[in-house]
């Protein structure tokens, strides 16, 4: 059983530098009982996962909490390693040589279907394909997305649905104040959108999104908020049993929204309930030419049910929003149907050792300060590991092996100074254009200013 001291520390890899990868970190250098050193990896250049690449890019204060990230991987018993990618780079079988425990917090990047005709038209994709195009990561930032659609369907009603829906409908004064990618921001100038519906199969009382962000649709600039009264009609009996006061909320914007006269601005966002896609159209050469809904009802136990009655609407494009899914690590145990790793309370099934934390723990959901809990309840079983001698010992235990393995597998590392003379490259930029950050998106650019950076400090 080894007993961990600052010369022989508890040896940690995260896999994963989101919040619940960062967060797991932190929690592991707040705790004084157990020595650790943690390297937390990232196949991305740069950290933050889903804060950088998933928050709305006009959702600028809740990227704030990278302040307190900073600090967890500025700790000197913290690495973060980006550009390396697990199960090539760094194999399952490798990770456990080096490591005495392995965390894993990838998230859920995949997303889930419509299941309707149609789905595989141009035109149509998923939400978070378009939030990753819009947010300028590495692996959208090169489609070339056109946006001819004067109509669009965002099918689910969370809060990414209004995401996608609000940066499609806000101006480009508005968009210039966010930190979105200078492609999206320039596609989104010539865009020719003037309707967005948001589609929810269910009605307003079901909804998942949160009041704030439905709040905003009645402050934006250049588009009208519409919703139908009928979809939206009080319903006294089923009302009388809603304990919860987001839904309560929802509804009252909603109505108000509902009484409201439209201002005629360029643009309209039409929020619908009770409505289910049920096929999207082809135009005849393989793209979105309209998307047919059908009316649904509620059953008893408030299942929407459809009716039978059909509309089809004028859209050319259908962004699909209804949920994500996590994805297989090589080598890593996975549960197919639900999309996660299998655990017991962050402990991954039949392997000793091995946690995770985060969507891809416990499914997709929850905001950002959710996974900093869930986090910190791995680490505490984690840390019960250690010090009941539960945890393999790793054979090569030390920050030398690591980055001998990846030099000679070719690993170009991406550290934490490497991000924050990026981070700070980005800001500058921003500043010359007036806005708060302009980013660098593609891989190769980072990998490319980073030599040039150190070629500058050598010279």
């Amino acid at each position: 059983m080894t007993t961990f001291s600052p010369e022989r520390p508890l040896r940690v890899a995260v896999i994963g530098s989101g919040p619940s990868g960062v967060y797991a970190a932190e929690a592991l250098t707040k705790q004084t009982d157990v020595p650790v050193g943690v390297d937390v990896f990232d196949r991305l250049p740069t950290p933050y996962g889903l804060v950088r690449y998933g928050v709305a890019p006009d959702h600028l204060t809740i990227k704030s909490v990278t302040k307190g990230f900073e600090k967890t991987l500025a700790d000197p018993r913290v690495r973060f390693l980006g550009n390396v990618e697990f199960g090539t780079d760094l194999t399952h079988e490798e990770a456990r040589e080096h490591y005495d425990a392995v965390v894993y917090t990838v998230g859920a990047s995949s997303d889930r279907r419509l299941g309707i005709p149609g789905e595989d038209l141009k035109g149509s994709m998923s939400a978070t394909e378009f939030v990753a195009w819009y947010n300028g990561h590495p692996d959208a930032a090169a489609r070339e997305l056109v946006l001819h659609a004067t109509g669009v369907a965002v099918v689910g009603v969370g809060n990414v649905a209004l995401d996608v829906s609000r940066i499609l409908v806000k101006t480009t004064a508005e968009l210039h104040e966010s930190d979105i990618a200078e492609h999206a921001l320039n596609a989104l100038e010539r865009s020719h959108v003037r309707d967005v519906w948001v589609l929810g199969r269910r009605g307003a009382a079901q909804a998942k999104f949160t009041t704030k962000e439905l709040r905003e649709f009645g402050e934006l600039h250049g588009a009208d908020p519409i919703v139908k009264p009928e979809e939206v009609r009080p319903d006294e009996a089923a009302e009388a049993g809603i304990t919860d006061n987001i839904v309560k909320k929802n509804l009252e914007v909603l109505r108000d929204f509902a009484a409201r006269t439209p201002e005629g601005k360029e643009r309209r966002v039409h929020l619908r309930f009770l409505v289910s896609p049920v096929e999207i159209l082809d135009d005849g050469a393989g793209n979105v030419g309209g998307l047919k809904i059908e009316r649904n009802t509620l059953d008893e136990n408030g299942n929407a049910v459809g009716t039978g009655e059909y509309e089809t609407l004028p859209v050319q494009m259908v962004l699909r929003s209804v949920g994500y899914k996590g994805m297989a690590l090589p080598g890593v145990p996975f549960d197919e149907r639900r999309g996660v790793i299998p655990n017991a309370e962050g402990r991954v099934e039949g392997r000793p050792g091995e946690y995770t934390a985060g969507w891809i723990k416990r499914g997709p959901s929850g905001v950002v300060g959710t996974n900093r809990k869930d986090a910190v309840d791995t680490v505490a079983h984690l840390l019960s590991d250690a010090k009941a001698g539960a945890l393999p010992e790793a054979t090569q235990p030390t920050r030398e092996a690591v980055d001998a393995l990846l030099s000679r597998k070719g690993v170009d590392v991406y550290t934490f100074h490497d991000w924050q003379v990026l981070d700070a490259h980005e800001v500058s930029r921003g500043k010359d254009l007036g806005r708060p950050r302009a980013k660098v998106v593609h891989k190769h650019e980072m990998l490319t200013h980073r030599r040039k950076a150190l070629q500058e400090a050598e010279g």
